[in-house]
């Protein structure tokens, strides 16, 4: 519309009888259809588009769509050029509307029309002129761009306090891609699934285009993408630092947001989903007429074949249709009421994920959308497990986060999810939405407070250091409750979302301005330190100080009891130069910098962490299935668990409650509760962590009897290079230097 009197010209009648707007309409009319598709009767399950060869050998799909409360749904198939042919579904079982069309075959590019009230005052949506994506949209095919016509409303309608409210007619099909039909014939005979127990986890947190972008062994065409991870190159990299699962950024299908692409930026981690069943098109090499979701496949069977799990980060709580000013891409359309929360005047969105909308996990269906979803990518996709994000969001009832919630219970029961691995994200941004400690016995969690205490801990911040014997020894004082292990916490010091580990120790404050937003955007409590200048420099004690204390916090991480997770390129030094929320840094600053194993530093950083994984990978003691006691079991007074002071002597309850530098933490390997295999008790060696974050030198008298005759040095973060052989030995009761800022790990004996 050129001016606001053109758009008053078409609109008609403006109020209601109780002076509120009425739905209006712009006036645009959507072209018709250049051809209409005869429909026979289909099947109201299962929802989606499935290819199948009826009774009468005719080759078809069926289509089938739940759209409580639509008035009429109509398909639209998509020829190579792009030209439209409709079929109105008449047949309409419990909300679904399904209809078989002969002739369509896999590849097929489709969507809805869906027909309906146009009320937003009372949360009604509907509008046939934006084609829709299908819900259970197995592949989409092109990009999603946001012009105008995408929106349900007209975006510059002159009295934007109420545009959301006037219908824009305009189609919608040139801009939105479109789903395509996929043919499943894959029964996974040929995969074995490694199904690592969660105590001899080691998780590793990647982006499938961000880990091999800049690869140098993986060839140039496959490189960002499913077949890039699977390639040998990438996937000997994981096999060799050991990590057993692999923990995938986003990779359901996902829209950038409108203030991203008008900044020329875009959503590059992907927490913006549309499509929880079709893999992201962006990451295929092969084609996205079907064949990402073959590659998508094969991409897990060659993990698995290395002994790598793979577990799917999933955005359940929202999706990239914001709220009442966002555009109309799927659900929306459907059915607005039937799949997200509104407020009580129903026309604007209850928000508890911060990005505009929560989806409705209390309605029958938006929670079978959800466990459909899931049990697709475990049956039909191979994946091992779910990293849930906002997962209080899903265990939310009517408002409150309800642990009895109809998403757990369902999760509880269900035959295939309660066997895989869950892993919540246990907040969200609502009241009441912080939950770390609160799921049930199936689930593990993100440990923020564990991330928070080691931080703390290493820039000699913590009030005292109660807080970090927890979190170093299972965090028991969180889990141990219901039958909870000591994996039910996911230790981690970085994720995606913060500062790099290079960074962490490199940046006192968060560097954004690359986002666009004046740095006002990612935390302000990133409790780093930069060891004494502000990002690079040159000055060689600041980055040999560096240097060490990543040591410090990779070899922290790697030692605490729990499942510990890792972030891609933190074992080379990876460095976003000091931005904290660099979701929308699709670019160097965002991909792994494989270069750096080029520099002698960074190769022996990674050096260490291999063996510090190798080191946990053989010893149980260091991976353990239940907390510890902290009792004596024996008659020598020998316990599980010790924490010792400088003098060699045992802290008291006043120590804990005291500022402390330096922590010793005995763990022994005779005490390991259950049984191996075989039934046989599991023993190990038992060791010793000294643990010292002040800036100078300490003693630390090593215990005696019945702790140890002598002792071994394993791990000497003071030193640049780790001996691969026997370390230096030490007699108990001998007094020891502990170098400032260092962690040094023996073996007891």
């Amino acid at each position: 519309m050129s001016s606001a009197a053109e758009q008053e010209a078409v609109a008609g009648e403006r109020a209601t009888g109780d002076g509120r707007p009425a739905a209006v309409v712009n006036g645009v009319r959507p072209s018709p259809p250049v051809a209409t598709v005869p429909v026979r009767p289909g099947r109201p399950t299962p929802l989606g588009a499935r290819f199948r060869v009826g009774p009468d050998g005719v080759a078809g799909t069926n289509f089938a769509l739940w759209a409580g409360g639509a008035e009429g749904v109509e398909l639209c198939l998509f020829d190579e050029r792009g030209r439209e042919s409709r079929a109105r579904l008449t047949e309409l079982t419990h909300e679904i509307w399904h209809g078989f069309v002969p002739g369509v075959l896999p590849g097929q590019r489709y969507g809805f029309r869906v027909h309906g009230r146009w009320d937003p005052w009372t949360g009604a949506r509907w509008n046939p002129a934006k084609l829709l994506l299908d819900p259970y949209a197995r592949a989409v095919d092109g990009d999603f761009r946001l012009p105008p016509e995408v929106y349900g409303h007209v975006r510059d309608w002159p009295e934007q306090h109420v545009a959301d409210t006037v219908r824009d007619d305009r189609d919608s099909a040139p801009y939105v891609p479109k789903g395509v039909v996929v043919h499943d014939d894959d029964d996974w005979a040929d995969d074995r699934r490694p199904k690592t127990p969660w105590a001899d986890s080691v998780i590793y947190e990647l982006h499938v285009k961000g880990f091999t972008r800049r690869h140098p062994g993986v060839p140039e065409e496959l490189r960002g993408t499913y077949a890039g991870l699977a390639h040998p190159a990438a996937v000997e990299h994981l096999v060799a630092l050991g990590v057993t699962a692999v923990e995938l950024l986003p990779v359901h299908q996902f829209a950038h947001e409108d203030h991203l692409l008008r900044r020329g930026l875009s959503n590059y981690w992907g927490y913006n989903s549309i499509g929880y069943f079709a893999p992201h098109a962006g990451y295929a090499a092969s084609g996205t007429a079907g064949q990402q979701v073959g590659e998508f496949k094969r991409m897990v069977r060659a993990l698995h074949a290395a002994g790598i799990e793979v577990i799917l980060d999933v955005v359940y709580n929202h999706t990239a249709e914001a709220g009442e000013l966002g555009p109309t891409l799927s659900l929306k359309g459907v059915d607005n009421r039937g799949y997200y929360r509104l407020q009580p005047d129903a026309r604007r969105y209850a928000d508890y994920t911060g990005c505009g909308n929560t989806l409705h996990v209390v309605q029958p269906q938006v929670l079978r959308l959800i466990t459909d979803s899931l049990r697709y990518w475990v049956t039909e996709m191979g994946v091992d497990g779910f990293r849930f994000d906002l997962a209080a969001a899903l265990a939310r009832s009517m408002h409150d986060v309800d642990m009895l919630s109809p998403f757990l219970a369902v999760i509880a029961q269900d035959p295939v999810l309660r066997r895989v691995k869950l892993i919540a994200e246990p907040w969200d941004v609502g009241s009441g939405g912080y939950q770390v400690g609160a799921f049930p016995p199936l689930w593990t969690e993100w440990n923020d407070r564990y991330r928070d205490a080691v931080r703390d801990f290493w820039r000699h911040a913590l009030p005292d250091v109660r807080e970090m014997g927890y979190r170093l020894s299972g965090s028991s004082d969180l889990y141990a409750w219901g039958g909870r292990r000591p994996y039910a916490s996911v230790n981690y010091v970085t994720a995606h979302d913060g500062f790099t580990l290079r960074d962490l120790v490199s940046y006192d404050r968060k560097h954004n301005e690359a986002n666009g937003e004046g740095n006002r955007d990612g935390t302000d409590d990133n409790r780093a330190w930069n060891c004494g200048a502000e990002g690079e420099t040159d000055d060689p004690d600041v980055r040999a100080l560096r240097r060490r204390q990543l040591r410090n916090l990779l070899t922290t991480l790697l030692l605490s009891t729990g499942v510990p997770m890792l972030v891609a390129g933190d074992e080379m030094g990876r460095t976003q130069r000091g931005n904290n929320n660099a979701y929308c840094q699709d670019n160097e600053s965002g991909w792994v910098d494989w270069g750096l194993l080029d520099d002698p530093e960074w190769r022996r950083l990674l050096e260490l962490t291999s063996r510090l994984i190798a080191l946990r990978h053989r010893h149980p003691v260091l991976r353990r299935r239940a907390f510890f006691s902290g009792r004596a079991h024996s008659a020598d007074g020998l316990r599980d668990l010790a924490w010792f002071t400088p003098h060699g002597t045992e802290m008291t309850e006043g120590d804990w409650y005291a500022p402390a530098a330096t922590l010793g933490m005995y763990l022994s390997g005779r005490d390991i509760p259950g049984r191996d295999e075989r039934g046989a008790q599991i023993l190990d060696d038992s060791f010793l962590a000294v643990l010292h974050a002040g800036e100078g030198p300490v003693e630390f008298e090593l215990p005696g009897a019945p702790w140890a005759e002598r002792y071994e040095v394993v791990v000497d973060t003071a030193r640049e290079e780790q001996d691969r052989a026997p370390g230096v030995e030490h007699r108990a009761g001998t007094r020891i230097t502990v170098p400032g800022r260092s962690v040094l790990l023996l073996r007891a004996g």
